[in-house]
Order: structure tokens, then sequence, then C-alpha cells
């Protein structure tokens, strides 16, 4: 790293919005220093396909050393963010500060039980690599419990999978599993059907995939049910515990008997937006997102970025944002372009992000796609997510070995990743 760089620009958080900032400062006379708690960039739309055996962990990641070992301005510091110093502007570690000049904070969200942290244990969100390890650890072990139960009732709980939350996350989910029972387990167990899985999707909203234009919405549900999938819409989830879910509908309760419940039904961001709340005085929403100024600054420290899942930028007709990739790595361009005007004693006008659309899958040749300019679903929509996904891949390492894992899988109808990767407890 050069030295004579003066300017220190330090970016806490490897992910989307943070990595997109560090390399677009790279051609910026600034000193750059990334710190993360975790050494690698992880790509979390496909996190739900390590769950379902698709890919393995090391398909979706990428060190971050590795992505940065030709920029000669930034460097990686692995460690985690415990507060701040604004007044001498330092960024608090466990084991030592680090002095900034401009701090961009990138931090994400984890999973939002919505009051009830209590369900945390029995029903897995999917956030982390360890997250998709865990679902698929559950996963396949319901299969496996199931094949050696002489009880029906006790089977039939083993089989029954549900899904809380129908947005783009759940609905993959649940179309990943129904394709995993009905195709790749097909003729792997002796005693049990797999395709006898009951997997259902359940929401507190009246539809699947609420933010999508009726038309898909009503096309994602007609495809979950043609693979199998009971979709629950209207139903919230009143009580979980280890052996059932019991739904709470407007008019009616109902009760499902399950060993196995994914969370994807809501987010809450980092801890460290409180945090620097009560350093800087920040104010925050509900859900813990730190409230940011049109460029993307806190109040009262203009040398203070928050952006991605943690910040929340409400756009000139009052929406927030919604925490999804695009947002964060649009934010992160932005943030480094504020900066290089800063050092040239220019200024740039306010972030304005731009929606070029939003797709989810639902299974093989199943997805649904609203690019604005063109509604699109079936094999169109699944052959463009497929594209956008995968040159999302920050690696081209990564690209070329998920393009052949996903070949492989289309023709063979196999997911290779079907690892139980923890020890036989039961």
């Amino acid at each position: 790293m050069d030295k004579n760089l003066r300017h220190h620009v330090v970016v806490i958080g490897g992910g989307f919005g943070g990595l997109t900032a560090v390399r677009a400062l790279a051609n910026v006379p600034v000193k750059v220093t990334l710190l993360d708690r975790r050494n690698f960039h992880l790509f979390q739309p496909l996190l739900y396909q390590v769950a379902t055996g698709g890919l393995s962990a090391t398909n979706i990641s990428s060190p971050l050393r590795e992505i940065l070992k030709n920029q000669k301005n930034a460097q990686v510091i692995l460690g985690e963010v415990i507060g701040f110093d604004p007044r001498h502007k330092m960024v608090q570690l466990k084991d030592f500060e680090v002095h900034y000049d401009t701090l961009i904070i990138s931090t994400g969200a984890s999973h939002d039980y919505f009051g009830h942290d209590e369900w945390a244990p029995l029903a897995q969100g999917l956030k982390s690599i360890e997250d998709a390890a865990d679902i698929r650890r559950r996963i396949l072990m319901a299969f496996e419990l199931a094949e050696k139960q002489p009880a029906a009732e006790e089977r039939k709980k083993l089989l029954t999978f549900v899904i809380v939350g129908a947005g783009p996350t759940g609905v993959e989910m649940a179309g990943a599993i129904a394709e995993l029972a009905r195709d790749t387990f097909k003729e792997n167990f002796r005693f049990i059907n797999p395709a006898d899985a009951r997997i259902v999707l359940v929401d507190a909203m009246k539809t699947v995939l609420p933010a999508y234009p009726p038309a898909l919405c009503a096309k994602a549900h007609k495809e979950l049910e043609n693979l199998g999938v009971v979709v629950k819409t209207g139903m919230a989830v009143n009580q979980v515990m280890p052996d059932r879910v019991i739904l709470k509908g407007e008019t009616e309760e109902e009760t499902i008997l399950t060993r196995t419940v994914v969370w994807a039904a809501g987010v809450r961001a980092s801890s460290l937006g409180k945090r620097l709340a009560e350093s800087t005085g920040a104010q925050l929403d509900k859900k813990g997102c730190v409230l940011v100024q049109p460029d993307l600054t806190i109040a009262g420290h203009p040398d203070i970025f928050v952006i991605g899942d943690l910040a929340n930028f409400k756009t000139p007709d009052g929406k927030t944002l919604p925490g999804v990739a695009p947002v964060a790595i649009q934010e992160g361009r932005y943030v480094a372009k504020i900066i290089k005007a800063r050092i040239s004693n220019r200024t740039r006008p306010p972030f304005q992000y731009r929606d070029r659309g939003k797709m989810a899958t639902i299974g093989r040749t199943k997805a649904v796609a609203d690019l604005n300019w063109i509604r699109l679903s079936g094999p169109l929509a699944w052959l463009v997510w497929l594209f956008i996904h995968l040159m999302g891949l920050v690696s081209f390492e990564n690209r070329i070995l998920v393009f052949f894992q996903w070949a492989w899988n289309y023709f063979s109808f196999n997911r290779h990743a079907r690892l139980i990767t923890e020890e036989f407890s039961k």
C-alpha cells in the first residue's frame, strides 16, 4: 500500500455494499481498509441452493484477500467491530482501534422473529453459510429419520416442511425442497417415498411475492402448487414448537405437525446500528436500521456513511428502499463517487436508486421476473434469472464452478452437495 496516501477510508463489512465501495475506490488517491469478521465475501442470493444441496459453500464464497490482491490501495483486516468513537474518528475492535477520515458501514441484517426470539432454535433463518449448513442438515436428517421410523404419524411429521415467509427466499426454498423430494431423492430410499413429503409455504400476506405485480404473483402461486407445495397465505405464525407450528388467520386457526421449520419472514438490522446510534445520536427505525441523509451520511456526521441493509434510505416519494443486493451495490458505488468528489472539492447530487426490476426462481425452468419494461415468467424468466445471478458472482472462478454445477444438476436431476456435516446424534 502506498504510504503517501493520507486520506483513510475505513469500510466495515465485505458484503455487496462494502466490497463494491472498496473496489470502486481502486483508482482514487485514498488508503482503504476493509474490516470484516469473516474472511470472505458471500453471495447470499444463492444460499438457499447450499441449504438444499445444489451448490457447496465454496461455490458462492470468495476470499476477500484474493478479490483485492491486485488493489494496491486496499488492505483487509479480520476483526469484529464493537464500537465507535466519532469524536476521535476511531473504530473500536476487540483488540485494537483503527483511525478513519471517512467511514463506510455496511454490516447488513440478520433474522427477525417479530418479538419471538425463542423461536430461533426451532425455525432456522438463512443469512450465513452456517445457517445454510444447518438447514441442509435438518432437511436431510428428516428424510433419514423417516426412513427408519415405523410409526406412520411420526413419519408424516418428519416429512412435513414448513417455510415461513413467501418472499423470494421463501418461494425459492419451497420450490427447491419440493424438487429435492420429488426428483433428487427418487429411488434413494427403500422404506419411504420422498415424493410424499409435504412442503407448506406460509405468509401473513394475502399472496406470495407480495411486492410483485399481481399477474406474476398468481403465476408463481400456480407453479408452486404444480410442484406440490401447499401455499397458505393470509395465515400468520402464532406459535412455533418442537413438533408443530400453529397458524392463525382472520377467522381460523390451524396446527401443522412438523419437525422442520425454515424462517424467511423478516430481517433485523445488524447490532452495529444500535452502537452507532449510541455514539453519534443517529436515529433508528423499528428494525434497527439507521436513518440516513440523501447522500447516505448520518445527520451531523458527514464523514460517516451507512449503506446496504443497515441503512434506511427514503426516496423522494417517501418509500424505503428494500434490503436487496442491487440497492447495496448502487449505494456502494455512489459513496465511492462522493469520496472522490470531496477530494477534488466537488459536490455530488443526492443518491438516486435505479430500480432495474426483481425476479425469483421457483424451480426447474420456472421463474418470474419484473424488469420494469417487461414482465416474464416460465423458461425465459428462468434463463434471465440464471444469467443475472451467475454474473453477480464476484469471481470468475465461482462463475465457472456454478455454471458447470448447475448444468450437471439440470441434466442429472442430482444435487451433489447433499452432505450432513455434523455428527449423527439421534
